[in-house]
Parts: C-alpha cells; sequence; structure tokens
C-alpha cells in the first residue's frame, strides 16, 4: 500500500515508524527538513520537505498514486486543505485528517460524505478525544494498566499486573474456571519481565506478571478479581494541566467525580473555571509540593498528569506518589521515558500516540479490520476482524480454531456473533459475519493474520 503520510510530528512519525516497519511504501512531508533527515535515516522512507497543503508539493510527494493520504500536521486548516486538494486532483480512495478544535468536530455536516459540498475526508481522528476515553476506561477500572473495547464495546481485553494475594496467583491458569465457573474468559497472554509467555492451562500466574485477558465487559471486573485484590472505585481525582486533554477529561468526569484541575497559564484557568461548572481549577504549577499539600494530595486516589511537557508529568506524577497519592498516570511522548517511568514509581505511563495509532491502523490493514489496539508500547497488537466468505473462499470460515493455521504468538481470544460473546475454545468453528478479535505478541506477523481475513476471489 502507498501511504502519504503530512505531517512529522509525535503521531505522523510514530504511524511512519509503525508502517514502514512492515514494509509499506511511505512518504513523510513536512516544513522541518532537520526532522525528516533524522527520521529516514532510521527507517526505509521517502521524505519531502513543504507545505503539506500546497498542490505542488503534494504532486511531488507521489499523491496522484497514493492509496492513503493521512493528514496529521499541527494545523486543522491544513490537513484539511490537503485531503480536499488529493480528493479533488487525484480522487485518492482513503483521506484520513486530524482534527483537533471542537468547532469543527462539533459541526458534522462540514464531512457529511452524503453532501456533494462537504469537505471530503473519510475519517476524523482527534489524538485528545481518543487519550481522553482511553483514560475513562482506566478509571472505570482503577486496577487496570490497559482497558481496550472491541465490538462496540461487547468485549474488553484488559491488562492487569498480578500482585502477591490474588487468589490465582502461584496457580495454573486451568484453576480459573473453577473459581469463577459461571465466568468465561481467556487468558491472551503473558508478559514476563518484559518477555511474552504463550500461556497453556499448565502456566503458572507469578507475582507481578503483566497479564491480558479477554472477556465480556460484563465479566471484567469478576476476572480482575482472581488476579489481584480489587481496589475501591475511584472518588477523588486530580488533573495536572488544563490543556485539551486536562479539559476534556475534567468535562467528562466532574459530575461523578470529585475534580481538582491544576492550570499554570492565568488566562487559561480563568477561562476554565468558567467552562466546568463541578471541577475546582487552581492556578499554579503542578509540581509545587506546597500546593500538592495545601490541596491534600494524600487523599487524592487518582492524580493525572496531562500538560505537554514530559519532564513535568514525570517530575509532578513522582512528587504527587510521593507526597501519598494512591495511583499516579503521566502522559508521556517519548517513548524512551515510557519503560524507564512504568518500573518505578509512576503506576501508568500513557503514550498519546500508542493510544491514536490504533486508530488509524484499523483503516490501514487489509482485510476487513474494524479496530486495532497498539499494545507493550508498539511491541504487540490487538485487532478485531470480521469473517467473510464461506469455507470455499475464505481460510477461516467454517473451521475450528485449532484448524486455522495462526502465526507464531498469535491467539484468538474471542467471538462476537450479533449479541453474543463466545470466549475462543480450540474447538469453536468460526462462521460468516464473526467478529474475531485475535492477539499477537509479535507485530512480524501482522501480514500473515490481514492475509487470513482476506476473502479469495471465488466469494465474488
Amino acid at each position: 500500500m502507498k501511504i502519504l503520510i503530512l505531517g512529522a510530528g509525535q503521531v505522523g512519525a510514530s504511524v511512519a515508524a509503525t508502517l514502514a516497519r512492515e514494509d509499506d511504501d511511505v512518504t513523510l512531508v513536512d516544513t522541518d527538513s532537520t526532522n525528516l533527515l533524522k527520521l529516514q535515516d532510521h527507517y526505509d522512507i521517502r521524505t519531502i520537505q513543504g507545505q503539506a497543503s500546497h498542490p505542488d508539493v503534494l504532486a511531488r510527494a507521489g499523491a496522484e498514486d497514493a492509496d492513503l493520504i493521512l493528514a496529521v500536521t499541527n494545523s486543522d486548516e491544513t490537513n484539511m486543505v490537503a485531503c480536499q486538494i488529493c480528493h479533488t486532483l487525484y480522487n485518492t480512495p482513503t483521506k484520513i485528517a486530524r482534527i483537533r478544535s471542537t468547532g469543527y468536530l462539533s459541526t458534522p455536516q462540514l464531512f457529511d460524505k452524503e453532501n456533494p459540498q462537504a469537505i471530503a475526508i473519510d475519517m476524523l481522528i482527534s489524538p485528545e478525544q481518543i487519550v481522553t476515553e482511553y483514560i475513562q476506561r482506566l478509571i472505570s477500572h482503577p486496577n487496570a494498566l490497559q482497558v481496550l473495547d472491541f465490538a462496540e464495546g461487547k468485549v474488553q481485553l484488559v491488562a492487569v499486573k498480578a500482585f502477591h494475594g490474588g487468589l490465582l496467583v502461584g496457580h495454573p491458569l486451568r484453576d480459573l474456571r473453577k473459581h469463577i465457573p459461571k465466568t468465561e474468559t481467556r487468558v491472551a497472554a503473558i508478559f514476563r519481565d518484559g518477555h511474552p509467555i504463550t500461556p497453556t492451562g499448565d502456566t503458572t500466574i507469578q507475582a507481578d506478571d503483566e497479564v491480558f485477558f479477554i472477556a465480556a465487559t460484563k465479566d471484567i471486573r469478576a476476572v480482575m478479581g482472581e488476579l489481584r485484590r480489587l481496589e475501591k472505585p475511584y472518588k477523588r481525582i486530580m488533573l495536572a494541566g488544563g490543556g485539551n486533554i486536562g479539559a476534556r477529561l475534567a468535562k467528562a468526569l466532574e459530575n461523578d467525580y470529585q475534580i481538582k484541575l491544576i492550570e499554570a497559564n492565568p488566562d487559561r484557568a480563568e477561562f476554565l473555571s468558567e467552562e466546568l461548572s463541578n471541577s475546582i481549577v487552581l492556578l499554579g504549577d503542578v509540581a509545587n509540593e506546597e500546593l500538592l499539600l495545601e490541596e491534600e494530595i494524600d487523599k487524592v486516589d487518582l492524580f493525572c498528569a496531562l500538560t505537554n511537557d514530559d519532564e513535568a508529568n514525570i517530575l509532578s506524577a513522582m512528587l504527587a506518589k510521593r507526597l501519598g497519592a494512591s495511583k499516579v498516570l503521566s502522559l508521556i511522548n517519548r517513548a524512551a521515558y515510557v519503560d524507564l517511568v512504568e518500573s518505578g514509581s509512576i503506576d501508568i505511563a500513557l503514550s498519546p500516540q500508542q493510544a491514536t495509532i490504533g486508530s488509524l491502523l484499523a483503516h490501514i490493514r487489509r482485510g476487513d479490520i474494524v479496530a486495532v489496539h497498539s499494545l507493550r508500547r508498539g511491541a504487540a497488537e490487538a485487532l478485531e476482524a470480521i469473517a467473510h466468505g464461506d469455507s470455499s473462499s475464505s481460510v477461516v470460515v467454517g473451521r475450528r480454531i485449532d484448524e486455522i493455521d495462526l502465526p507464531p504468538g498469535t491467539t484468538i481470544g474471542a467471538i462476537v456473533r450479533g449479541e453474543e460473546v463466545i470466549i475462543a475454545k480450540d474447538d469453536t468453528l468460526i462462521e460468516s459475519e464473526d467478529h474475531v478479535i485475535l492477539f499477537l505478541v509479535n507485530k512480524r506477523y501482522i501480514k500473515e493474520v490481514e492475509r487470513l481475513f482476506q476473502v479469495g476471489f471465488t466469494f465474488f
């Protein structure tokens, strides 16, 4: 697939790096020649310097025969214009644009495909909204490291760290059914000391294992209770940073939780105090020890560091933890920092670009892939694919799971058939139009998984 990425910022560079490793033909456009040169040296991609919305730059970048345009510059207007130009001049098949302004996002008629005068964009992505929803899911499950939705929320894949005292710790996985006989679940993968373990019935869970399990959304809490002591739901939440993510999160949470938000900019703090109805807005430095103590940080259930500055987020989260916050979460853009801090006092290190990249990959993957989630800082992947065809045109339809030649390290965790959630077993038969949720501990095999869900010509 020939992909043109406009904007070499954090999102654009992350997507380019991911796709380059998967042998896609990637061209990256940006005005910053130094950044482009650095990325070109690291990855097998082509780079073009120039303004992403200029027709001559798009022509030089090869927009004429691009299969997909991904416009993720820092300017909403540049992204919209670039997509429109590619539609008008080249009729590009798929156009994805990053839109940050709520003014544009709250005016859907601008992008209505049924309206011939609308802006020609096939998919809008808002990283801030994606990250906000991601954090909301984590808040709903206080014990989780990751919570991912599939099949319109019917199924969730959850990552937890197994702790001493968990009912299943020190026992083989087959004992899980004895503890919760009426709950269907499957452990999709276990990471121990950073290395993946393919789970079997004989696999024994150890304390500090990172366990990924899949279950119907209604059963998630019961399964989590087997792996560790369940924590009480959060009540008091402190948000450090009132930017786009902090403001969105406060707005989404303030009717259900006690929210305090710290913002350093006086004008922004005043704006937020008027915009938010049930949140307390504090003017000050997020890493000010005196302020945190004054606001009773030791009674805070969750501290979220959400500024645009990685160092400020890391320092404020570490300080909040030292001063008594029960749990701390930090947004971190630099991938090198994520592994560094998660092994220390920061409970959850969240990479915005990794949270965002899954939404983009669902439109890039071949086969009918409807959801993709990047896991373990991009090393692993979970995806939802729809099985089409019949036993003669598909290599999965009409076959039992143990008859499917899955790549190494790949497991099928669940199947959603209409409203029914089926936790996968070896003898589970896949039917046409099933939504199949898979887990890959090694993304090197993603192309093979995509091919499994591509329909042969006899189907048409």
